[in-house]
This record gives C-alpha cells, sequence and structure tokens, in this order.
C-alpha cells in the first residue's frame, strides 16, 4: 500500500479540529466522513462547511467548482461504522481521555478494512497506549495537527516503536497531499516537539502570571512584540482552549510524577469554572464584551 491507494478518509470527533481536519482532506480531493456520537456536533459541523467553502470562494481561494466538488466530498454521520468501513486512512479527533480513545479505536479496528491507517490527533496521549486495542499496532501512530487545522501548516508525525515504515511514509505523503508540512518525530515523548518548547514558554508565562509579575495583556504583549510571536501564550490558550492545556498538564503529570507539569491555580480555576476560552466565551479574556 502506498499514498495512490488513499482515497476515502474517515474523521471520527466533529469538533473544532476533527471538522476542520475534515474540511481540509475533501478540499484535497479525499472522499470524507465525519463522525460523532453527538448529532449537535455534526450539524455544527455541517454548517460550518457550508459556510467557510463559499467564503474561500468570495476570497479567490477556491472556484466554485472547487467549493462545489468539496462538499460532495464530506459527509457527516453518527454511525462509527458507517463512516469507517470503506476507509483507508482514519483519523482520530476525539476528547484527551485514554479510555474513550482505547474505545474508538477497537471500534474503528473492528470495522475499518484491514489495510486502513489508523491515526490520532492527541497531542497528549502517546499511540502506543492505544495501539494495543487494536488487532493492527503497526498501523497505529499520532498524526497531530495544529489549531486551527485548516491553517497551520506543521503536522507532527510520530513513529513509535510498533510503527512500521510503510505507515510512516504514507502518513508522511499524506500530509504532502493535503498542503501541510509534516515532520518525523523518531521516538515518542510526552508533547512531541513543538508542545514541549511552547510548554515551556507557557508554564513560565503562567506563573509570572502567579507571582504578580505581570498581567495577561502584557505577558501577552511581550511575546508578541518583542519574541515576534503571532499571538501571546494566553490568546493563544484560549484559541485552543484552557480544558485541553488543564488535560494535557494533569496527563503529562501522571506519565511523570514531575510536579512541574501541573496546572497553575489560576488554570484549574478556569477548568473548573467551565471557562474554556473563545468556545465558552470567556478564559483569560472575556470574548462576551
Amino acid at each position: 500500500m502506498d499514498i495512490n491507494d488513499v482515497k476515502n478518509v474517515c474523521i471520527v470527533g466533529a469538533g473544532n479540529m476533527g471538522h476542520q481536519i475534515a474540511t481540509l482532506c475533501a478540499i484535497h480531493g479525499f472522499k470524507t466522513a465525519c463522525t460523532d456520537i453527538s448529532e449537535e456536533m455534526l450539524k455544527k459541523a455541517e454548517g460550518f462547511v457550508d459556510q467557510y467553502l463559499p467564503g474561500r470562494v468570495a476570497k479567490d481561494k477556491l472556484t466554485q467548482e472547487q467549493a462545489d466538488q468539496a462538499r460532495k466530498n464530506i459527509r457527516f454521520t453518527s454511525s462509527l461504522e458507517d463512516a469507517v468501513k470503506d476507509a483507508d486512512y482514519a483519523i482520530e479527533a476525539a476528547i484527551e481521555v485514554l479510555d474513550i480513545k482505547r474505545k474508538v479505536f477497537a471500534d474503528m479496528d473492528k470495522f475499518a478494512p484491514a489495510h486502513c491507517i489508523l491515526a490520532t490527533n492527541s497531542s497528549a496521549i502517546v499511540s502506543s497506549r492505544i495501539a494495543d486495542a487494536t488487532q493492527r499496532p503497526d498501523k497505529v501512530l499520532n498524526l497531530h495537527f495544529f489549531n486551527p487545522a485548516l491553517v497551520m501548516k506543521l503536522v507532527e508525525v510520530v513513529q513509535g516503536a510498533h510503527v512500521s515504515d510503510e505507515t510512516l511514509q504514507i502518513s508522511m505523503d499524506f500530509c504532502t497531499k493535503i498542503q501541510k508540512v509534516p515532520v518525523h518525530i523518531k521516538k515518542e515523548v510526552d508533547g512531541f516537539l513543538l508542545n514541549r518548547i511552547f510548554g515551556a514558554i507557557n508554564r513560565e508565562a503562567n506563573w509570572l502570571l502567579e507571582m504578580g509579575v505581570a498581567s495577561v495583556e502584557d505577558i501577552d504583549k511581550a511575546c508578541v512584540y518583542g519574541a515576534g510571536h503571532p499571538m501571546g501564550p494566553f490568546t493563544l490558550n484560549d484559541l485552543t482552549g484552557i480544558d485541553l492545556s488543564y488535560i494535557m498538564s494533569m496527563e503529562a503529570f501522571k506519565a511523570t510524577g514531575d510536579r512541574t507539569h501541573l496546572p497553575t491555580p489560576s488554570v484549574v480555576e478556569h477548568y473548573v469554572k467551565g471557562e474554556f476560552g473563545q468556545k465558552t466565551g470567556k478564559g483569560w479574556y472575556d470574548y462576551n464584551k
């Protein structure tokens, strides 16, 4: 099997990452099925596609013909079995909870063709913790997109010890085909590549806030106007989700026992209050104003 054999793609999870990855695949010619257990999420995802594609046409980023074809390429279903039954490549973008992911992968393994590669978009849970829930561990890997997936070019392709060279090569080629820039991560490490680098920045930013050294706004300004970042760490955290940040911190702590990975009191407070950032209307910043 090689990239030319990949025609049908399944995306499991219709949330922010899932529906963007699905849209991306449809635009680049893959027959794409997006599935979720929530009918509400599926409806929102379909609404996003129906707004996004005409918007790209209006901005001359797609022709009308390309947009029409992309819309034909994508479908939404609440049935995982229906979504994955013909898939050549499946990407899971569900909640960052290990037990849930293992159940999803066991079900995908049961319903998907034997040749289908099963990837997780997780940045917090390495695929070796999931692969043994399937009968195809050599075809299970992390394929980590960055948010927003339709914009960010980087994809981290993680080759754990269980991942075959064929699976790696197809995954790298798949990323190139959807016009992303894949980087080959040669071994599993918590946080992979970029999140480890930015994790150090975010932890320091959070503790500077806790110590009262500077405000959220001024720390963000320092990173934007001094370090040249496109957005500050707190703005970025509101975009990606404080809930995700909390879960990833807790997963890192559970894996390492290193207390420096624990979320700061302010992160915990936002998490407990359900203030996850842009998706809830409030996080480090208030988006309801």
